[in-house]
């Protein structure tokens, strides 16, 4: 967290990730970037802690037909 009085004003309005990953007989490849938008507020939200501390499934889902890979 930030340590600064305006810090509690502050808070993730939107997140973006996009992943890319190719598996094949030569091996694997991936790539990954993300963005996060940080807006000011006027109203103090209750503070939501996201603990990732345990194992999670990773998916890829194709947009167009919804189909797992």
């Amino acid at each position: 967290m930030v340590n600064s009085p305006v810090a509690s004003y502050l808070y993730v309005s939107s997140f973006f990730h996009k992943s890319f990953m190719e598996v094949n007989e030569e091996g694997t490849q991936a790539a990954a970037a993300s963005a996060d938008v940080i807006r000011g507020a006027s109203l103090n939200f209750d503070k939501i802690d996201f603990v990732a501390d345990h194992p999670f499934v990773f998916l890829i889902r194709e947009d167009m037909t919804g189909m797992l890979e």
